[in-house]
């Protein structure tokens, strides 16, 4: 008698911000079968709010949401249901960035400048650190939020320097527009060095067979982006190719290649304990979370 195959696990995937490289190991398991050929059905969502997909996932409104791991903790410690599920980019992205030629060519030289940011909450902590480690204090630079206009800032020179600019994407963006910029990393200056992507699941309701067939389809994705990556950029553009498809994507695409988790599910918990220690030091979060407790073990 033929045997029937078994009924898909279908999951919703909530992305931290619409399609971009960064996701290239979800696209390519969606587009070349990864996630099908494990037994799943995912449904790739783009949020209206990108601040909003781990609430959902709290909220059970979603199964899966892309975070950042700082975020992950902050939320933790707030109290919201969520574990890690996995990793997607595997090391920080987030930089501080100024352009060539105007003087400032170590953690000394910000002494005095405007540093440009998007969101405020961290800054004092992350860029603190960083200033520190060249002998500048917080209060010896200005800081001014800027919105999203990081980039254009920069190169106008409304501001000495951005801070949220990463280094496979803004980089390639002022370079396109003429400008070389030169890029701080906070993991070379004082900050533990973190995960900038990781997957978040609900606490309570998380299906692990679900996950562990997740994290294999990724994995097989990153194989093939490692091993293939222009075919994989064909297949990747593919996805959506008036949106993908332009010189600053393939850039990025390029430049986040090494940044991909080779092994999704594994995890390093003394580094989830160092950063969370590190927030906890500088009164971002009230309480430190314990990883052992918000970052079960996937296969």
């Amino acid at each position: 008698m033929p045997t029937t195959k078994p009924t898909p696990k279908s999951l919703t995937l909530m992305l931290d911000w619409f399609v971009n490289p960064n996701h290239g190991p979800i696209v390519i398991a969606q587009e070349k079968g990864y996630f099908k050929a494990n037994g799943l059905d995912i449904t790739i969502q783009e949020p209206a709010d990108p601040s909003m997909p781990p609430k959902l996932v709290a909220a059970n409104k979603a199964d899966l949401a892309i975070t950042y791991q700082p975020n992950l903790t902050i939320d933790v410690a707030a109290g919201l249901p969520l574990v890690r599920a996995g990793t997607l980019i595997a090391t920080p992205l987030n930089t501080l960035m100024v352009l060539e030629g105007k003087g400032i060519n170590s953690m000394a030289d910000f002494k005095g400048k405007t540093i440009g940011i998007a969101i405020a909450g961290n800054e004092e902590a992350t860029i603190g650190s960083m200033l520190q480690s060249g002998g500048v204090n917080f209060d010896d630079v200005k800081i001014i939020n800027v919105g999203w206009a990081l980039s254009s800032s920069l190169a106008s020179g409304k501001v000495d320097a951005i801070w949220g600019g990463l280094r496979n994407f803004e980089t390639n963006q002022l370079a396109l527009e003429g400008y070389k910029a030169k890029a701080f990393f906070p993991e070379e200056h004082g900050v533990p060095a973190y995960d900038e992507l990781v997957f978040v699941a609900n606490a309570n309701t998380y299906d692990k067979a679900a996950i562990n067939a997740f994290n294999h389809a990724l994995e097989q994705a990153t194989t093939y982006i490692v091993n293939h990556p222009q075919a994989a950029w064909k297949t990747f553009v593919a996805y959506a190719p008036d949106t993908l498809d332009n010189e600053l994507n393939h850039r990025a695409w390029n430049d986040t290649l090494t940044r991909f988790a080779l092994r999704p599910a594994a995890v390093d918990l003394q580094r989830y304990d160092d950063y969370a220690a590190f927030m906890k030091s500088h009164n971002i979060i009230s309480t430190q979370p314990k990883a052992q407790d918000y970052v079960p073990v996937f296969q």
